[in-house]
């Protein structure tokens, strides 16, 4: 039996033993003793998970890949979850840490990260593959185009780190660009010194007219003047270290109108 990869769900199954083997192997294994893999698929990287000491659940979708994984990972069936991970209240399936890995669909991928940043009470590690554009995205540092909106979350709550680029060839159907791997762990301190709502608000209306300096492009949040003439102001968003975002944030919540 083999499943057909379909264009609606994003699949592009991973057919490369070492690179599911490196990925599985990106996880540190510290602070959990539980993974969830999202999007098995034919579970080319499950089965190295089945071989670690923590239990690994998966989540998938495809209901044709959830039947392939009953009838080849007997012992996994009872942790096949057959949901959209992205409707799942995960505090309801997991009360105690676990992590995340997988080869995750393009189409979805980013909605991925802000779920993980959503439940990151719960996720100490998250690691995987992505579109290689995606991933560089998550992992950039200041002063550079790639830097931007997921950059910035990510990089509050997580350390991120670019493992290694993945070519098309090694899937099937072969995508039309290269993947990245990255691995995130969550910082020991990962509360903000500051409002978390007006944090994402800040960021999002920020690069939500990237090109233009702070004191414009956060026009909406209605600044006193003083404030928007303060040296940072006259930044752009994608200068601004993830510290400077909360150092704005700050500055913003105590504006004195």
């Amino acid at each position: 039996m083999t499943v057909r990869a379909k264009k609606h769900l994003g699949q592009h199954f991973l057919k490369d033993e070492q690179i599911a083997s490196d990925i599985a192997n990106s996880l540190t294994e510290n602070g959990y003793n539980t993974v969830l893999e999202i999007g098995p698929g034919m579970g080319v990287m499950t089965k190295y998970l089945l071989e670690k000491d923590y239990t690994t659940h998966v989540v998938e979708i495809d209901t044709e890949s959830v039947a392939y994984l009953q009838n080849t990972y007997l012992n996994l069936t009872p942790r096949i979850i057959s949901q959209d991970f992205l409707k799942m209240n995960l505090s309801e399936y997991f009360q105690k840490q676990f992590a995340i890995v997988g080869n995750f669909p393009y189409n979805i991928s980013t909605q991925i990260v802000f779920k993980v940043l959503e439940y990151r009470d719960l996720i100490p590690e998250f690691s995987g593959m992505f579109q290689k554009e995606v991933a560089e995205r998550i992992a950039e540092k200041e002063g550079s185009k790639k830097y931007g909106i997921l950059s910035v979350l990510a990089q509050a709550f997580f350390e991120v780190e670019y493992l290694f680029t993945v070519p098309p060839t090694v899937f099937d159907p072969p995508p039309k660009v290269d993947s990245g791997v990255i691995r995130m762990i969550r910082k020991k301190d990962y509360s903000l010194p500051v409002d978390e709502k007006l944090f994402f608000r800040v960021v999002k209306t920020a690069f939500g007219q990237r090109r233009k300096m702070l004191r414009s492009s956060l026009k909406s949040l209605n600044l006193s003047d003083s404030l928007r003439e303060t040296a940072l102001f006259t930044k752009r968003p994608e200068h601004l270290s993830v510290s400077q975002f909360m150092n704005l944030t700050s500055l913003i919540e105590n504006d004195t109108y």
